[in-house]
């Protein structure tokens, strides 16, 4: 462990705890051309892509945010490869299946938001197993955003509420935002005070379109695999740099 790495266990001095985002979510883009530079298969960045979010939720936890959602597979990436999503089913199984002792020895209550009954049986029971046995935990509460799409979120919601309007259940005048939020996959999470993007790319990409509404966004160049505590530093200092007003002035 370089020094860096060691200093970077605690909170770094120069940030502010009391100012801390509460919840942090990130979409982890770039393994693939992380691996491409190196001359790797893609699938060789999505491995290492496991490390560094193994790594920030570790980091989280240490320096204090109470929540973390990654953005691990969307509705859209089922266009890609067949190998490929067959590998990331896979890994997403067996890194389940072997992280959830730690996870219990970390206290990290881990949940999945997404159409999840379209995953393959056997990950949809890992999924349910590590659910269930974290759900007790009282760390840090890790979000994996998986078969998910936020445009689909908010019809699933939609269509939700309707068909409760259609039996009585709901009157339309009762419909307001805690409402609505209460029929999204997120219900009962707090919404992003940070969305980080790695690999410098511009978009939000259809991730949490409700729930970002108000948080603070931040780009970097850096490629997933190599988004490091120190990258992270970065993003926390331009956070808390930011003036959050939330339309007042």
């Amino acid at each position: 462990m370089t020094a860096q790495q060691t200093y970077l266990q605690v909170l770094p001095p120069d940030l502010d705890r009391a100012r801390l985002p509460k919840h942090v979510a990130v979409i982890m883009d770039g393994n693939g051309r992380w691996a491409k530079q190196r001359g790797l298969p893609r699938i060789m960045g999505h491995r290492r892509g496991v490390d560094t979010l193994k790594d920030l939720l570790r980091c989280c936890r240490d320096w204090g945010v109470e929540a973390l959602t990654a953005y691990a597979f969307s509705t859209e990436n089922w266009g890609r490869p067949l190998e490929e999503v067959d590998f990331l089913m896979t890994l997403f199984e067996r890194v389940l299946r072997q992280e959830l002792r730690e996870m219990m020895a970390e206290n990290v209550r881990i949940q999945f938001v997404g159409n999840l009954q379209a995953l393959p049986s056997s990950l949809q029971n890992e999924i349910t197993k590590a659910v269930e046995t974290t759900r007790n935990n009282p760390g840090i509460q890790f979000t994996v955003a998986t078969n998910y799409g936020g445009r689909q979120e908010i019809l699933q919601a939609c269509r939700s509420i309707a068909t409760k309007v259609q039996q009585g259940l709901i009157d339309p005048s009762e419909i307001d935002e805690a409402l609505f939020e209460r029929h999204l996959y997120t219900a009962g999470n707090s919404d992003p005070d940070l969305l980080i993007r790695t690999s410098g790319e511009m978009r939000i990409s259809n991730f949490l379109l409700w729930q970002v509404a108000y948080a603070e966004l931040y780009v970097t160049d850096t490629l997933w695999p190599d988004f490091n505590r120190a990258e992270f530093h970065q993003a926390l200092s331009a956070y808390q740099q930011r003036d959050r007003r939330f339309g007042k002035v």
